[in-house]
């Protein structure tokens, strides 16, 4: 197990949960993929709302001083790509998210269970 990595998913999908993402799943893709160790997939309600946890996102990975290599999909906000380096949080609206399935893709993986205020 990694613990900094585990940290750092919770961290991110703290603010996203804040923003009120919804479904917020979080993969280990070592081994897997050659271009991040983790993945966070998350919904969101609509396009302003997609947009708006990727703003909280880089806001955030700023005001932290985390690295981050950029964002793809902002726009029509349908599936929002924020490359946080080592870990790829993708924004899904409507059925993109059970279209493109990556949770499928990333089955062999390892669940990483953030620890969210579930109260909130």
């Amino acid at each position: 197990m990694n613990t900094s990595l585990d940290q750092k998913i919770t961290l991110l999908a703290g603010w996203l949960h804040d923003k009120k993402a919804s479904d917020i799943k979080a993969k280990d893709v070592r081994g897997l993929s050659s271009i991040a160790d983790a993945v966070i997939i998350v919904s969101a309600g609509s396009t302003r709302h997609a947009q708006s946890l990727a703003d909280t996102l880089m806001e955030h990975l700023k005001e932290k001083g985390m690295e981050y290599i950029g964002m793809e999909g902002y726009q029509a906000g349908n599936w929002i790509l924020v490359d946080c380096n080592d870990i790829l949080v993708h924004i899904f609206q409507g059925e993109n998210r059970s279209f493109y399935n990556l949770e499928g893709l990333y089955s062999g993986s390892r669940d990483i269970e953030p620890e969210l205020d579930h109260d909130a």
